[in-house]
């Protein structure tokens, strides 16, 4: 099984800036492709790779779908859009997953290739709490887009650290869970086909 999905970008050696958009994408909405559409044509990076992590280490696990029904509908979301690329590498990494060893992984896979990390302010609040912080800043950039309620400005600082004026988005998987478990219709706050895939899986409607 490869690390990365895509069917229409096969794997290429030219080397390339990538930035990875970790996450559980549970489920995948709007804000994030919005998001890594922004990265993608209005920084360096060659590419946006969503990298589904199947379990997070500080986030609870309650309500998580099974990690092959969210990289199906991560793919989903992504369809045929070439800046983007998905990515189930942690799936056969030791759980929990831990960022340092996806990024050690895939270094070692792809040594052309700079990885930077893209994160939400929220994300970068905590980020002093991650196993080997100290490596990541000394390696890769940091890629900080805003969410509401997290000022970056008042977090950790280095020269590895940049705050990207990404347009801010309130939008959350919790909310699409929530909503869709109370019959409500959220097709719009979802991209077109991750709606169909959760209304044909009848994904979230039971708790």
């Amino acid at each position: 099984m490869t690390d990365l999905i895509n069917i229409l970008l096969p794997p290429t050696k030219i080397p390339m800036k990538i930035g990875l958009f970790f996450g559980t994408f549970n489920p995948p909405h709007i804000g994030h492709l919005a998001v890594a559409n922004y990265m993608a044509e209005f920084t360096d990076l060659t590419q946006v790779w969503f990298v589904v992590s199947p379990q997070n280490p500080l986030k609870d696990q309650a309500g998580l779908l099974k990690e092959y029904d969210r990289l199906e509908l991560m793919r989903q979301a992504v369809n045929d859009d070439r800046r983007f690329r998905v990515s189930d590498v942690e799936f056969r990494l030791p759980k929990p997953s831990y960022t340092i060893h996806t990024l050690d992984h895939l270094k070692e896979k792809y040594p052309d290739h700079s990885f930077s990390l893209i994160m939400g302010s929220d994300n970068l609040e905590n980020f002093g709490k991650w196993k080997e912080y100290v490596r990541i800043l000394e390696n890769h950039r940091i890629l900080v887009y805003p969410r509401p309620g997290f000022d970056p400005s008042g977090y950790m600082t280095h020269e590895h650290i940049k705050l990207i004026n990404a347009p801010m988005f309130e939008i959350s998987s919790t909310f699409i869970r929530e909503a869709v478990q109370e019959g409500r219709d959220v097709r719009y706050f979802v991209p077109e086909r991750v709606w169909e895939y959760l209304d044909k899986m009848n994904f979230y409607r039971h708790r």
